[in-house]
């Protein structure tokens, strides 16, 4: 009897190949070199073997901002599970430029003052670090190279180490947002150059200044900045630095001048004009006309989105703990003692007895400051009561 062998079932891989893939791609409009689908599978450290979870993730626009900005990592050990920190791989990985820098020694580093006494709680340990020498002031003119861009340990904005091209000197500065390394800066404070002005037909066209100046990262008086304009690092006084908008992310927007508000006559009897800009707080306050400012946004806007992940890395930023009043005992805390969560049936204070929210009027009403002229919005927006 003859018979007739069934031939056993093809196995075919369940996985689609690579040009299976890119005709996904091409049909629902995502290509391979997309910046969002790379972002993603660096942020999560994984190889370019799964890619429906990227084409998934795409379809989620809620995990576009934090897989856009922001990195975190495969919990191998647990103090990487909740590490989230922002992408900034275009720091320089090496060391500072030593000239520019002095160690912090001392016992400052602990919150003590020249006496020894603690001034400011919970700080001590944390690693070394060396004090980076920033100029703030940028009286140097003429055109300077951004060699690179650093990390400062003593602040959370980025830094840009600058070349002048004329004399070769360096000097460090607050990086503006998207500042890159070959990037040319250049400060008009010290005066308007004579070839830019030659350009412009030997008087000054607000039009024509503002082209050839309003650029990222270029330092400027305030009155040659146009009105709606994000600036960083804005100073206060004609001589002195910036004081105001240092920190990472923040800006201040020109709100108006004072020039055409008063006559030639008036301004020689009343003394140096003044600009207003509106701060980080809401706060609308004048400054000199001649004050510094610096066109753009301070550097690494996503400082404040980071989550250090474990406890050490406090301990690293020099940063102690903090321990709650009704953890302590009655001889340490005012609210310490008793049974229980009680805070001894008392509002809450300091450790030495001070009102800890509220019990003191602070705000002046003699003495007020007169270079503010709206003050930051208060208990958002709204009046406690009827009475203010």
């Amino acid at each position: 009897m003859q018979t007739h062998r069934v031939p056993s079932k093809v196995q075919v891989d369940p996985r689609p190949s690579s040009r299976q893939w890119a005709k996904v791609f091409q049909l629902s409009g995502i290509q391979a070199t997309d910046g969002a689908f790379s972002t993603t599978l660096s942020i999560s450290a994984r190889k370019q073997e799964t890619p429906a979870v990227a084409v998934s993730n795409s379809a989620q626009p809620t995990q576009t901002r934090e897989t856009q900005f922001l990195r975190s990592y495969k919990p191998r050990t647990p103090g990487l599970r909740h590490l989230r920190r922002p992408i900034n791989d275009h720091l320089w990985k090496g060391r500072p430029f030593l000239p520019l820098t002095f160690p912090k020694k001392g016992q400052g580093k602990g919150g003590r003052n020249n006496q020894g006494r603690i001034t400011v709680r919970h700080r001590g340990g944390g690693v070394k670090r060396r004090i980076r020498i920033v100029d703030f002031e940028r009286w140097e003119a003429g055109p300077q190279l951004i060699e690179r861009i650093e990390h400062d340990p003593g602040r959370s904005a980025h830094i840009a180490l600058l070349t002048n091209k004329a004399s070769g000197k360096k000097s460090y500065i607050v990086a503006a947002e998207g500042m890159r390394a070959g990037d040319t800066v250049q400060s008009y404070r010290a005066g308007i150059p004579q070839d830019l002005l030659d350009s412009m037909g030997g008087a000054v066209d607000p039009g024509i200044l503002a082209s050839q100046t309003c650029h990222r990262g270029n330092c400027l008086p305030l009155h040659m900045i146009p009105i709606g304009t994000f600036v960083y690092n804005v100073g206060s006084h004609p001589r002195r630095g910036a004081v105001f908008c240092r920190s990472a992310g923040t800006y201040a927007v020109l709100v108006s001048k004072e020039d055409n508000l008063i006559t030639e006559d008036e301004a020689t009897k009343t003394g140096p004009r003044f600009v207003q800009v509106k701060l980080q707080s809401g706060e609308v306050r004048r400054v000199s006309r001649d004050a510094c400012a610096t066109i753009g946004v301070a550097s690494n806007p996503h400082h404040q989105d980071r989550q250090l992940g474990k406890a050490g890395r406090k301990r690293w930023l020099n940063i102690r703990p903090t321990v709650r009043g009704v953890a302590m005992n009655r001889v340490n805390h005012p609210h310490g003692g008793g049974r229980g969560k009680s805070k001894s049936n008392r509002n809450p204070t300091s450790p030495w007895g001070k009102p800890a929210k509220g019990g003191y009027k602070t705000r002046r009403k003699r003495n007020i400051n007169i270079w503010v002229v709206s003050a930051r919005p208060r208990n958002m927006g709204r009046r406690r009561n009827a009475s203010g």
